[in-house]
């Protein structure tokens, strides 16, 4: 059997910790390694246990959990993915949280099978963002990017082919290791959070394939996972 997956929850009410801490610790595969009332304290936690999902609250005292995920990132032996918990559905929050390099953004109101399911994509490096806040991503980007597709809410939900692959030319010259035409394909679909099994399905190849292009992409955008390769694909014009 695998390991767990190690989650530290972050937030400055008992309660709710103990809530998450009772859904997670449910799992099979996952197990609760540590909570902490405050960002400093989760800094210190993180560096300590050093675990593989960290669900970070955004308002508490001491540090912010901006200010906590910034820190966190900033330390090479952490290689936990971070998803900010919050009840605040604020734009500010959001970017801030992408800039600062989480990898996850759920609002506290989702169902304890978001919150299951998120932890379970950010440990496999997939990274997590509630739909909505998907949409608002992609539509900030598409309104500083003439190259980019603002899906609406309809299409976004029901994710029909709301991106036409191979129609814009990308600049994938500029990056160390250029894109392949397919791998500009697949980042494309994964810029408008389509899984790995409906890409699959749409360009008509396996779901291994699949996850051997978004490992390639990765590796050639620098990027840590799926969120931070959309963030940076918009704001290198490659989606």
């Amino acid at each position: 059997m695998n390991a767990p997956i190690r989650v530290l929850i972050v937030d400055d009410h008992a309660m709710l910790r103990a809530g998450f801490r009772t859904i997670l610790d449910l799992q099979p595969d996952i197990s609760v390694v540590g909570e902490a009332s405050t960002g400093a304290e989760a800094v210190t936690l993180a560096g300590s246990l050093l675990p593989d999902v960290i669900t970070m609250d955004v308002q508490m005292p001491d540090m912010d959990g901006i200010a906590a995920t910034r820190m966190i990132r900033a330390d090479e032996r952490i290689r936990a993915s971070i998803a900010i918990v919050t009840t605040f559905d604020r734009d500010d929050y959001l970017f801030d949280a992408l800039d600062a390099g989480a990898s996850g953004f759920l609002l506290k109101n989702a169902g304890p099978e978001e919150l299951v399911a998120a932890v379970r994509a950010l440990a496999a490096g997939d990274g997590m963002l509630a739909p909505e806040v998907t949409r608002r991503v992609l539509q900030r980007f598409a309104a500083a990017s003439a190259s980019a597709v603002v899906p609406s809410a309809e299409a976004a939900a029901s994710r029909t082919a709301v991106v036409t692959t191979g129609s814009v030319a990308l600049p994938s010259a500029d990056l160390p290791e250029p894109l392949t035409d397919r791998e500009g394909e697949v980042l494309r679909l994964v810029a408008e959070a389509w899984s790995n099994a409906e890409i699959a399905a749409e360009l008509f190849i396996g779901e291994a394939t699949v996850k051997t292009h978004v490992s390639r992409i990765l590796q050639k955008l620098g990027a840590r996972d799926r969120v931070q390769a959309v963030v940076l694909a918009h704001r290198l014009g490659l989606a």
